[in-house]
């Protein structure tokens, strides 16, 4: 009798076990499910703007390459996406795109349309503030809180390989070789200081971007001297670290996708 009821026991135990993995994996399957339907959704607002606006002018036409190269990557990342993780990189990607959009339509003395969700890292990673060209390897680099035929690209602000870069224009997109590659190279903390030392926009120097400011980097720093590095920050980035908010981890770079359609039409809604 007691056998009888130790076998009992143990299948009551192994159904309930059983039970719980099934749940579990419905529960998982219903948040992947959710994630990438989100994602999708933004994704698919990007691809109507993108295929339904020209650039006028150097800038605008440049944000709208940027932004179909955005709407590309996050259909590849949704296509790989395997985790509510990964749709939600998938979607980031996609509102980033919508930030080129913004961007393009501002350059074209358009009304933007509504606001976008903000970006991971986009609050802490501050913005230009004032125009400023330096010269850093034999050439010129410039930065604007305003499109001009000079600055041409735009970011709209966040991480790249685990570094705040500042929403502002610039002559050339100096972030891409990390956005692309996963780790920044030597000298950009000294292109940094360069381009931002003592611009009110941008709330630290190359300590904190070297450091990753805006994940706990500014507590501690508070907890110290209480403020942001000046032009003296030392430190050159050998290209160790890819954390962050980088499009080039588990999907690849952004490494295409230029084209975009003629058209003017604005469907009201990012």
């Amino acid at each position: 009798m007691v056998w009888v009821l130790i076998v009992v026991v143990l299948v009551v135990l192994a159904a309930l076990l059983i039970g719980q993995a099934t749940l579990s994996k419905q529960r998982a399957a219903t948040a992947l499910a959710d994630a990438l339907a989100d994602a999708r959704q933004v994704n698919e607002r990007l691809g109507g703007q993108v295929y339904n606006l020209t650039g006028s002018n150097a800038p605008a036409t440049q944000a709208l390459a940027d932004a179909s190269e955005r709407h590309i990557a996050a259909g590849a990342q949704l296509d790989q996406a395997r985790t509510p993780a990964q749709a939600r990189l998938a979607k980031q990607t996609a509102l980033e795109g919508l930030y080129y959009i913004r961007a393009a339509r501002a350059a074209m003395d358009m009304d933007p349309g509504p606001a976008v969700a903000p970006l991971d890292g986009q609050d802490t990673a501050g913005q230009v503030s004032e125009k400023r060209v330096v010269e850093y390897e034999g050439r010129q680099i410039g930065a604007s809180p305003e499109p001009s035929a000079t600055t041409p690209n735009y970011y709209p602000g966040g991480r790249v390989a685990g570094r705040p870069v500042p929403a502002g224009w610039y002559s050339e997109p100096w972030w891409r070789p990390a956005l692309v590659g996963g780790a920044w190279g030597f000298g950009s903390a000294l292109l940094f200081t360069s381009l931002f030392s003592g611009m009110s926009g941008v709330g630290y120097g190359a300590q904190g971007f070297e450091s990753g400011y805006g994940e706990g980097y500014q507590d501690g720093l508070s907890a110290g001297d209480g403020g942001g590095q000046d032009a003296g920050d030392t430190g050159y980035d050998q290209g160790g670290d890819s954390g962050g908010y980088d499009q080039g981890g588990d999907f690849g770079g952004y490494d295409g996708g230029s084209g975009f359609d003629s058209g003017g039409g604005f469907d009201g809604g990012f």
